[in-house]
């Protein structure tokens, strides 16, 4: 059923126009997320110390993130164990002002794959090297969104981007390569990375 609407929604998207060859390209992005950690329930004096260690990361994470998260903890897939984490990409991707290294989900500009779930299992494998500890939730995607030219960036271009949902299975490590940095975020972290689009994940990203 998924893949048949997948189908037709591809099929649909070329007869308006919306192909590799027209100006509003399409983008398959990928969250690609790891579920929560089951853990043994730990005493109330440390959990009151991470909860405290959390909100001040939170505090002061616009104005130094790098320095209160520290990279080797957001690069690491076992923090925040008891919530979902959602990788993130530093680099050049499409629709980036002036092409500058900005911070992204894993994602592929649509060529000429059979449909867009292909398509975003490539962006995806080329990122890890493979796909071994992953697994799509569903063939059509879970949402979209339409990105038009800011004001000010008014050579940047118009295009559609589809989310697919994607889930690290059996391993607690990957190898995260294509990008000048990465990390791992909570929903509300990510937040932070991209505030003009807040409302638009927070209801995308419903847990």
């Amino acid at each position: 059923m998924q893949r048949a609407a997948a189908s037709l929604l591809l099929r649909t998207l070329r007869s308006r126009g919306f192909s590799s060859s027209s100006s509003d390209k399409i983008i398959a992005t990928v969250l690609f997320e790891r579920l929560p950690v089951v853990i043994p329930k730990i005493d109330p004096v440390v959990y009151a110390f991470q909860e405290f260690s959390f909100r001040w990361r939170q505090q002061y994470r616009r104005r130094y993130p790098d320095e209160v998260l520290g990279r080797g903890d957001a690069r690491s897939l076992q923090r925040a164990l008891d919530r979902r984490l959602y990788l993130l990409l530093n680099g050049s991707t499409y629709g980036a002002p002036d092409k500058k290294p900005v911070w992204h989900f894993p994602e592929k500009v649509y060529e000429n794959e059979e449909t867009l779930r292909l398509c975003a299992e490539s962006a995806l494998r080329s990122v890890l090297g493979g796909l071994h500890h992953t697994y799509f939730v569903g063939n059509a995607p879970m949402a979209h969104m339409a990105v038009e030219p800011k004001e000010d960036s008014s050579d940047t271009p118009s295009f559609k981007r589809f989310f697919f949902k994607s889930q690290v299975i059996g391993t607690s490590k990957l190898h995260i390569g294509k990008c000048q940095d990465y990390v791992w975020v909570t929903k509300d972290e990510l937040m932070d990375y991209f505030p003009e689009q807040a409302d638009f994940f927070n209801k995308m990203i419903i847990s």
